[in-house]
């Protein structure tokens, strides 16, 4: 349920109405606009009275949630949430720019990619250390030693670092990781979603293979529930019956989820193809769309590389693409 309170109500008058409503078992949490507070109701709300709350003073209206994600809702919160990581911001007019390594290898390949993305405009550094392989014979990542090259990599860049975390088991290793990244295979692994909703570090959270986008937004709500509400939403691609890409990009995605929901969307053009020659046009795709950022594989020596070595942009290919999209985000948001 959300309440939208008038522009001319005292502080008094609305700590009384949160008194009142946290004394009903239901959670309040108010949202303080640039020209209106709402309050969101999280709870049991079928026994308060609507036609109560709108004859209060205060009370502009009374809207009833209809859909299951509730704090992800924009309704709940009708403002752009803004991401902060560092520096860097994702989410309203703030466009990521995110790049690195699908796998970490060394410690010469991670920092040399880290540098030639940051000269290119890279916002933020990914890289994987831990790795959820389909085959259990490719390779599985560095792990703790990957994490520790990734740090490496911001200290000498100043970057901050995103990586993805497979396991509960391993959260205490990602204390120096400024994005967690849980992936498509993890989107429904609702413990790790709990345990995410306690931390304080933003959550970037990638749908899953054949999830459909409510399924995604629920899968947020598990994590914004628990209090986190950093939360980046990204459009990896989704499994469908065509054979010439590795998924299909649902870039309709990015209009449906910002209508629906406050949280900022990305686009993942290099899981959504597989093929490193479509890449840039996907990520300029996004950018038109409207998306609010993308993360792109980039690795300096594709061929060679340990994971997804077709999908992967030389440093050069990185460099071109990104002056597109800068370029695409400046008319779209002029």
């Amino acid at each position: 349920m959300i309440i939208t309170l008038k522009s001319n109500s005292s502080p008094q008058q609305v700590a009384h109405l949160r008194s009142w409503l946290e004394g009903q078992n239901i959670g309040v949490h108010p949202i303080e606009g640039k020209f209106q507070t709402v309050i969101g109701l999280i709870g049991d709300t079928s026994k308060i009275d609507i036609e109560c709350l709108e004859n209060l003073e205060i009370v502009e209206k009374v809207i009833r949630i209809t859909e299951p994600f509730k704090t992800a809702n924009r309704k709940f919160h009708p403002e752009d949430t803004i991401v902060s990581v560092g520096e860097a911001k994702i989410g309203g007019p703030h466009f990521g720019l995110i790049a690195g390594p699908c796998s970490v290898e060394s410690e010469e390949q991670i920092l040399e990619i880290a540098k030639r993305v940051k000269a290119s405009g890279a916002t933020l550094l990914r890289g994987g250390a831990f790795k959820p392989r389909t085959s259990p014979y490719d390779f599985q990542g560095l792990e703790a030693q990957g994490l520790k090259l990734l740090s490496l990599a911001k200290k000498e860049t100043g970057l901050p670092i995103v990586s993805e975390l497979i396991s509960i088991n391993h959260l205490d290793l990602f204390a120096d990781v400024d994005v967690i990244q849980v992936g498509a295979r993890n989107m429904q692994n609702f413990d790790l979603l709990r345990e995410l909703g306690r931390t304080h570090k933003p959550i970037l959270l990638k749908r899953g293979l054949a999830s459909t986008i409510k399924e995604l937004l629920m899968s947020a709500e598990y994590i914004l529930a628990g209090g986190n509400k950093n939360v980046i939403l990204c459009e990896r691609g989704i499994r469908t019956f065509e054979t010439y890409t590795r998924n299909t990009l649902d870039i309709s995605a990015v209009p449906v989820i910002q209508e629906l929901s406050h949280l900022p969307i990305i686009i993942d053009p290099s899981h959504s193809c597989g093929v490193a020659r479509y890449v840039k046009a996907l990520s300029m795709a996004a950018a038109a769309s409207g998306a609010n950022g993308i993360i792109v594989e980039v690795h300096n020596d594709p061929a060679h590389a340990l994971c997804d070595g077709a999908q992967s942009l030389t440093p050069a290919q990185f460099d071109d693409l990104a002056s597109h999209v800068r370029r695409i985000v400046e008319v779209c948001h002029s």
